[in-house]
This record gives C-alpha cells, structure tokens and sequence, in this order.
C-alpha cells in the first residue's frame, strides 16, 4: 500500500466521539503518513508534526488575521450578527501581525510582568482553598471537578484580576461560553453565530462601562496598570481596553480550566505517576509540564496562509486556513523519546502548547502558577480522589480547546 493510499483512507473528524475522548491515534497516523493533510469536511489544512508545527508558528507563510477574509465571505444577515465580535476579536493579539502585533504587545507587557504574576500566588491559594472547603463541606462525595473546582478557580483569579466582582461568575461564564462556539470552533452547535454575538455584545457593554468608572475612580491593580500602560507615550485605544480585557477573561480562564481538569484526569489515570508526585511534591513543576505536553489544554492554533508555499510535497495556497495541531505535535516520536508514554519527571520537554515566536501565550506564567497550585493543594486536601466509574468524563466538541466538559469525580475514592 502507498503511502499517498494510506493518506487517503485516513479521515480525520473531530467531531466524532472517539476523536474527541482520544485525538491522539488518528494524529499518529496522519504524523506518518499524511503529514499535510487536507480535510474536506474542514475545508483546512491539518500540520502534524513537531518540526513542521513549530516551524509553522515561527514563519511568515502564515498568517493569525484569518477572520477578516472570513467576514468577508459571510452572507450579509450573519456579517451584521457578528459584526461587534469580529471587531473585537480583530484587536485581540491573537488576531493580529505586526506591526500591529509588536505594537499592542509591547504596550500590555508592561502590566503583564513577573512581578505581577507573583505577586497573585497568595490570592491564587487563598481562592484554592476557598474551593476546596467548599467541596469538604458540601458533604457530597461525587462531584463534577470541572463545574465545582476546575472552572471556578481561574475565573475567580481572572475576574480578581480585571477588578470583577465574583458575584457575577455566572454571567461571566455564560458570556464566555456564548463566545467560545465561535471562537473555538465548535463542530455541532447551529446557534453559534447568535450565541457569539449575545456573548460579545455583553462581555463588552460591561467592560467599557467598568474602564471608564476605574478612569475616573483610579485604583491600583492590573486593570489600572492596563489603562495607564505606555510604551514610548503609545496607549491602548479604549476598543483595544475592551478586546484585551475580552481576551484574559476569556483565555485567561478557559485554557487553566483545561489544564486543571486534563491534570487531574491524567494522574487519575496514571496512579504510578499520581504516587511519584505525592511522594515527591517538589515535582509539580514537571508534573504540569508534562501535562502540557502529554495532553494539553491547547489541542490546535489557527493561522491562515499569508502567501502560496509547498510543504512536504502539497501545495497551500493563499488564504486556505490552517490548522497547526500542537497536541500531535507534543507526541511527536521524532522530537520526545517514548512520547506516548506519560512521565512526570520527563527531562527534555519543549512542548509547543503555548505557541511559539511572537505569538508566545503573555499569560503562560500565570496559567503554570495556578496549574501547579490547583493540583497540588488538591490531591493534598483529598489523597483518596477517584474518577466516578459510573460516570465518564465528557470532551469539549472544539477543534482549538482541549479539555473535558464535565469530570465526575469522588472525593473519598
């Protein structure tokens, strides 16, 4: 059989049940046989491999401003739905090339600092164990760890962040949901157009109105260091306040939901690994990264094509999009000795789950410090943590987020 048969027989579908519980078969597949792969039902292009992923990321063959083009091909019912989303999303770093890139970056890495994310950890913890009283004293011995824990603690950190009061979670989170079938690619939900639009329009409308009392009502924290940050007396415009805030609420806490809830499935499911860290809690640290790389919260990033070029063979033109899938490329054998195998104390681990090059996640730092925190102080507060065998985890239908939609677990075993 020819390797160009074998890659025709190979479908990739992300919204089949299998697929979306375990990626990682038909990803190794794909890595060896159909590396470029083009899948009609996605109209994309799917990039496997570690060096090609990476090399991707770091090129000018692609480009993060796919939407534009997008836009632009929508019928005119759904470009005025989405016309404040796309906005937005359009000022989103994760959005935009330089020069524009360079320029907003530089201005929000002046809030952004390691002094920032460090000095957050006591609040990170005091959240942490607001959570875990919570669960102890529910007396509830079966839970959903995603909805109870998961969820709740990097929207709490994120929403202390932008000076949100924490009684509005649940708007938050039905906002951010609303978004994220658009923005992360849901395969099966026919509202989602009309779901963005609601989520955006009231995402922002609360974000304007918060920027401006804390501008008239200065008072210290991240937001305010957001408004005043300058680089060379260059600003953030008032829609680029808006976008950025937009943005941390909602990547700051779906991708540290992600990674709180793969973490703990994961060492749920490797009880060797589970006692390799309780043995030796001064492991966290690979622990989480390894996480990162094993099954991350990260499945794939979005580029379009910038300008026509060749990759192994196949032709991708101008404007096709491209999905650059990082969780195969964290299991690539050719860049990780054994890498389906998953091993806390894994020396070598240059995973691409927060990209790569400019496009480099601002908000890995904070993301790691929660991961390490919410895990450890967990599987401290409840040693006897089980997944429920009566109930299985349920995988989020999204091509870019990786991570479960409900995680039941027992507290007690």
């Amino acid at each position: 059989m020819t390797a160009a048969h074998t890659a025709e027989d190979i479908i990739y579908d992300p919204s089949d049940p299998a697929v979306m519980a375990d990626p990682f078969p038909v990803y190794a597949r794909l890595r060896e046989h159909d590396p470029v792969h083009w899948s009609p039902s996605l109209k994309s292009w799917i990039i496997t491999r570690y060096t090609d992923v990476r090399d991707l990321l770091l090129s000018d063959d692609l480009s993060v401003k796919r939407l534009t083009q997008f836009y632009n091909a929508l019928p005119p019912a759904d470009a005025e739905l989405l016309k404040d989303i796309i906005h937005y999303l359009n000022l989103w770093l994760a959005f935009r090339d330089p020069p524009d890139h360079t320029r907003v970056r530089r201005i929000m890495r002046h809030a952004f600092t390691a002094k920032a994310i460090e000095d957050m950890r006591p609040q990170i913890i005091e959240i942490t164990d607001m959570l875990l009283d919570r669960l102890e004293t529910k007396g509830k011995n079966d839970v959903d760890l995603i909805r109870e824990y998961a969820l709740q603690l990097p929207a709490f950190v994120i929403m202390d962040l932008l000076d949100v009061p924490r009684d509005m979670l649940d708007d938050f989170k039905e906002w951010s949901d609303d978004m994220a079938v658009f923005i992360g690619g849901a395969r099966n939900s026919g509202d989602k157009y009309e779901r963005a639009a609601r989520g955006c329009q009231k995402m922002s409308s609360y974000f304007a109105q918060l920027i401006k009392e804390r501008t008239e009502n200065p008072k210290p924290g991240f937001l305010m260091d957001l408004i005043n940050a300058r680089d060379e007396g260059d600003k953030l415009s008032e829609d680029e306040l808006i976008a950025t805030c937009i943005l941390v609420l909602f990547a700051g806490h779906e991708t540290t939901t992600n990674l709180i809830g793969n973490a703990t499935l994961l060492l749920l499911r490797h009880p060797d690994q589970l006692a390799k860290l309780k043995a030796d809690p001064a492991l966290i640290d690979s622990t989480i990264e390894e996480v990162l790389r094993f099954d991350g919260p990260t499945n794939a990033l979005v580029r379009v094509a910038a300008q026509d070029h060749d990759l192994h063979g196949r032709q991708i033109r101008e404007g096709e999009r491209v999905f650059v899938m990082v969780n195969s490329a964290n299991r690539d054998p050719r860049m990780f000795d054994d890498a389906d195998r998953f091993d806390i104390t894994r020396q070598q681990n240059r995973h691409l789950t927060f990209g790569q090059g400019i496009h480099l996640c601002l908000g890995a730092k904070l993301a790691r410090e929660e991961g390490r925190i919410a895990v450890e102080r967990l599987f401290a507060r409840f040693p006897d943590l089980a997944l429920d065998p009566s109930a299985p985890p349920e995988w989020l239908d999204a091509m870019v987020p990786r991570g479960t939609r409900r995680l039941p677990v027992l507290l007690r075993g």
